[in-house]
């Protein structure tokens, strides 16, 4: 059901929630064209682990009933409950609520609705260390929608990079909405997918840096269209190019269909972000169908193609005088009035019109006065002989730049006065590619699947991204940055934490990834495992869900060079940086796990030891965290420092804190009710140091899900 749907089910006089149903049906026949979809109810999230509390809602473990309860009692071990919303969303009568039923809690788990404010923490599940004082790259266990609001709280307007490979919504039952797998047979499937998507780049949005920054999202042509109307209307300000990639050059045969070798690339560029000039193969770069050389390219001053008649620019045919002693140009005419097509002969020179080839008047790309200016510069020469003809070319504003920047060094003049300039023997250019990617390392199945079973052997994961596609499509924006901040809350295996690593070893660079998944577990995997009695959150179901068996072990394999059974990884890297993959990397990463905390105890602020990571996190991630405010004894300590930020808990101490301020602290947070004390504090802090006010019950800091997207 559509959020209208549900909300006219919940009329209780029939014939108007009828009469409405028949006016809603006819309002949709009768839209404008455009991207218009339902924009279902938010999805109802499990908070497992939370603790059962009168009046909490709750849902069946094992899912068998869609419904929403309402915990009426409690006893121990069991659990009174009435339903309060049907499995299509639809709340109940009054009549139908009193009704309850009693059963086992292990049977329940707590959930909460869109609306439901609800208290994000991160428990540590373990480290990696291997990269010093580098940030740790953030690999977090939990519902991408939520992590997305923590991150507001940590990261707003922070991210330099978003990479995004979203479920493409093209075969059955591939991706949930709402605790539930999608059929292709739902009449709402697109728009689930377009609400469900929409959601989540309103709050990537404000991550990222509104200056300078790119989303970059893939996506096959079953949504690309959808896709790239969404993407229009959210990022409205921004700019949007989309390139094809070629991902399997063998093809997926498809009864019917052309086979599919490729895939889209959305880039939405924020601010001022551009892709950047690199070093490419010369695989990357065509021009006009013939392989790019990598050398200075001299172009026809005739303009060919659309607009290169005479009466599109007739200002631009005039003479160009050539000397066939030379050749050389002579003398640069003046642009020959309408009608008059024969220019005034000059002794001993040959005059020459830009006619094309099939007789017709066209007109040069430059004005004479242009030309003459580009003679000077040396950027026209000619070429031919009296008999042949004349040929004239230009070097354009691009290849002279390639000039001016150094590329190319030229090594003389032509006796036309034109510059020679030596060619650059090199298998690469420095160029930006074209929208066409026909790259033999971006392979999903050799570089993809292949290369994820060398890092863990015997596990697998449907059609994981090549790493080497994911770290150039990255590198465009990034390689100028090297401490930017690269984020994927679509993270599946992990390629995109692989591919920075990969880029922080090539130029040391200290780029920090943050990678949100799931735990997961496939339908089939999932129908195995309700056959053994099992079900979501008991150990068996968890230990086969994505982050537990792929995420984790594929990401400890890549930085450590150690496979999950304790072997060397084998294999070498190739492109651009070739090296064993036994290796691994210089890196530090972090694992978390996305917690539901209780109200209760965050008012009491016993949640401090969940909140904590969130604090080291808007501090940049980096060294220690402040984990406890608690000392050894149980008393509330007064502050706390670690390298890169301090936690002032009482406020009388404020002296003590600030005397013990490091030299590289960045942050402070200040726990404090009071507006007055607070900018009291902030007046004696140095002004290069961040401030944030926390209060003292947490509450209002750290609520989520309240209808706003993101932490207050």
């Amino acid at each position: 059901m559509s959020s209208l749907d549900s909300l006219i089910a919940r009329v209780g006089d029939d014939p108007l929630r009828a009469e409405l149903a028949a006016a809603l049906s006819d309002l949709r026949k009768t839209r404008d064209f455009g991207l218009v979809f339902e924009r279902h109810l938010p999805e109802t999230v499990r908070l497992p682990h939370h603790p059962f509390r009168r009046g909490a809602k709750v849902a069946f473990r094992d899912g068998h009933d869609k419904s929403i309860f309402q915990v009426a009692r409690l006893s121990k071990g069991e659990a009174t409950i009435r339903r309060i919303r049907r499995p299509d969303g639809s709340a109940l009568d009054r009549d139908e609520k009193r009704e309850t039923r009693i059963v086992p809690r292990s049977q329940l788990v707590v959930v909460a609705e869109f609306g439901d404010p609800i208290y994000p923490g991160l428990t540590h599940l373990g480290s990696i260390h291997r990269g010093g004082d580098k940030p740790a790259h953030l690999i977090v266990n939990g519902e991408n929608h939520h992590v997305l609001e923590a991150l507001q709280f940590t990261h707003a307007r922070k991210v330099d990079c978003i990479y995004i490979d979203p479920p493409y919504n093209g075969r059955n039952r591939d991706w949930k909405y709402n605790n539930d797998y999608v059929d292709t047979d739902d009449d709402y499937r697109h728009s689930k997918w377009l609400a469900f998507m929409e959601r989540r780049l309103k709050l990537a949005k404000r991550l990222l840096n509104p200056d300078d920054s790119v989303l970059i999202v893939t996506i096959d042509e079953k949504e690309y269209l959808r896709l790239g109307l969404l993407l229009e209307q959210v990022f409205a300000d921004c700019r949007l190019q989309m390139v094809s990639s070629l991902i399997n050059p063998a093809a997926v045969a498809r009864p019917g269909a052309f086979g599919r070798s490729d895939e889209y690339v959305f880039f939405v560029m924020v601010g001022r972000a551009a892709p950047q000039r690199l070093r490419l193969s010369r695989e990357w770069v065509s021009d006009k169908g013939r392989t790019h050389t990598g050398n200075i390219r001299w172009d026809l001053l005739r303009r060919s193609g659309p607009g290169a008649a005479r009466t599109d620019s007739p200002g631009c045919f005039y003479p160009i005088y050539v000397d066939p002693d030379g050749p050389s140009i002579a003398h640069i005419g003046e642009s020959l009035p309408p009608g008059v097509s024969k220019p005034d002969p000059m002794d001993g020179y040959v005059a020459v019109l830009p006619i094309r080839k099939d007789g017709s008047e066209g007109r040069w790309q430059w004005t004479p006065r242009t030309i003459r200016s580009r003679m000077k510069q040396g950027r026209v020469r000619v070429s031919g002989n009296p008999t042949k003809g004349y040929t004239v070319y230009v070097l354009k504003d691009g290849e002279y730049e390639k000039i001016v920047r150094g590329e190319f060094e030229v090594t003389g003049g032509r006796p036309d006065g034109s510059l020679i300039v030596g060619d650059v023997e090199t298998e690469e250019v420095l160029a930006v590619p074209p929208s066409q990617w026909r790259i033999s390392s971006h392979d999903a199945t050799q570089y993809g699947s292949r290369l994820l079973s060398s890092l863990i052997p015997g596990r697998h994961f449907d059609f994981p991204k090549s790493l080497y596609a994911v770290e150039d499509a990255i590198r465009f924006f990034v390689a100028h940055k090297p401490d930017a901040v690269v984020l994927d809350y679509f993270g599946g295996s992990g390629t995109t934490t692989h591919a920075v690593a990969r880029l922080n070893r090539q130029d040391g660079g200290r780029r920090q990834s943050i990678l949100v998944t799931n735990n997961e577990v496939s339908e089939a995997e999932a129908e195995a495992l309700r056959e053994q009695g099992c079900s979501p959150g008991d150990p068996e179901w968890e230990a086969l869900g994505i982050f537990e068996y792929i995420t984790r072990p594929r990401i400890t394999a890549a930085t450590t060079g150690i496979t999950p059974e304790g072997d060397p990884i084998k294999g070498e890297y190739s492109f651009t940086d070739e090296f064993p993959m036994s290796e691994g990397f210089d890196e530090n990463v972090e694992f978390f796990e996305l917690t539901y905390e209780d109200a209760a105890r965050v008012e009491v602020d016993m949640a401090f030891q969940a909140i904590a990571p969130l604090l080291w996190l808007r501090a940049g991630g980096a060294g220690p965290i402040i984990s406890e405010c608690l000392d050894s004894a149980g008393r509330r300590k007064p502050y706390a420092w670690a390298d890169r930020y301090g936690v002032l808990f009482n406020t009388d101490r404020w002296r003590g804190f600030i005397e013990k301020l490091p030299d590289t602290a960045a942050t402070v947070f200040i726990v404090t009710d009071s507006q007055t004390t607070f900018s009291h504090i902030v007046a004696e802090l140095p002004t290069n140091v961040e401030t944030v006010r926390l209060y003292e019950r947490y509450l209002t800091t750290f609520a989520i899900n309240g209808g706003t997207g993101g932490l207050s």
